[in-house]
């Protein structure tokens, strides 16, 4: 690209569109997570319902067993419905999330049952849940977050009722009755190359699969902090591994906070820098087929709540403004795109000057 085009993109950040850019750069998607609260804010969901803007969207929490099942039986699906209607009248792809989770579980899904009572369970619910969405969903985030950090499985419920059976039959129920949608098993702290979380979702895998259970993708979720992110050498060995065992990869949470606020310049570049780290781990790993950042703008960020003076850690401000980071975004698409690049080929060394030039600009830009 040459530095004038660059300059233009810059000057001009209302033409540059993600998913548009994503895709010509040979990407399947660029999405953003959308929750309920946001739906009636109009300026919001403009920018949320474009598609040249998202390609894709997930409901951030109208899926969850809190909010399809409450009470055993009696399935409900107002809140995930109005993400889901989103997409269907825009033409966006919907990644839905989640099934099989610890969090956000009903307490009466967490007594103590033995194993067949609580195969009756996973199975009433996936049955349900992904029936009534069939033929909707792109990807189901089948199972979310089964290991601590330290590789060992979270005693929840099912583990508790099944052990790693349950995660082999949650696989097998969504198969069987959405089989045209892409299965994935997702989670937090498995982007950084290498570590026992990392070591133990890989064997899971092989064990679930040896099994009979069908597992097209890993969702790496990608919640991370400015300065401290993974490389993109980290981010590319760690789906080297993972591409042995599936068919597709996606950042399905990508999140990048600020530990420190008001932030300055030199923060709001850094954020961009590890942005751009995870986008181009993406476009060079042939099986990484899309990016998903959880929510797009400051306004409906998880981050303050979760994490006190943390935040900031999305594309967009609070008043929808975009930073650095998108700009950057878009110009290593661009580039990208402008190079004749697939997602297997790597980045050359004149995209990734232009990076560092996109970076820097944006930030004098909006500083």
């Amino acid at each position: 690209m040459q530095l004038s085009t660059l300059l233009l993109a810059v000057a001009v950040p209302a033409a540059c569109q993600l998913d548009k850019w994503a895709k010509a750069a040979g990407l399947k998607y660029f999405g953003t997570a959308v929750d309920n609260p946001s739906l009636s804010n109009q300026g919001y969901m403009k920018i949320a319902r474009d598609k040249d803007e998202f390609g894709q969207i997930t409901p951030a929490n109208g899926q969850k067993w809190s909010n399809t099942e409450s009470s055993q039986g009696r399935f409900g699906y107002g809140s995930g419905d109005a993400i889901a209607n989103v997409a269907k009248q825009t033409g966006q792809l919907l990644r839905c999330h989640t099934l099989v989770w610890y969090n956000q579980l009903p307490s009466w899904v967490s007594s103590n049952y033995n194993k067949d009572q609580m195969q009756r369970i996973i199975t009433t619910h996936i049955q349900n849940v992904a029936g009534h969405y069939k033929g909707q969903c792109y990807a189901w985030d089948v199972v979310n977050e089964a290991f601590e950090d330290d590789g060992k499985f979270r005693q929840s419920a099912m583990y508790r009722a099944m052990g790693v059976d349950y995660i082999t039959h949650s696989f097998k129920v969504a198969s069987q009755t959405d089989p045209g949608a892409k299965l994935y098993y997702n989670d937090f702290n498995i982007e950084r190359c290498c570590n026992a979380k990392i070591n133990a979702t890989i064997a899971m895998i092989k064990t679930i699969k040896a099994a009979g259970a069908p597992v097209d993708g890993i969702g790496m979720q990608g919640h991370s902090r400015v300065g401290k992110s993974p490389s993109k050498k980290e981010l590319m060995d760690t789906m080297a591994r993972f591409s042995e065992l599936v068919s597709e990869l996606a950042y399905t949470e990508i999140d990048i906070r600020h530990t420190k606020l008001p932030t300055s310049a030199a923060d709001r570049e850094q954020q961009a820098k590890d942005y751009l780290d995870v986008v181009a781990a993406c476009l060079e790993t042939p099986k990484c087929v899309g990016i998903t950042i959880w929510d797009y703008t400051d306004q409906y960020s998880w981050i303050p709540g979760q994490y006190p003076g943390e935040g900031e850690a999305c594309l967009f401000d609070k008043s929808l403004n975009k930073k650095p980071a998108y700009t950057s975004i878009i110009s290593l698409f661009q580039s990208a795109a402008s190079a004749g690049l697939g997602s297997a080929t790597p980045v050359p060394a004149s995209v990734a000057r232009t990076i560092t030039v996109a970076t820097t600009l944006a930030t004098a830009t909006t500083a």
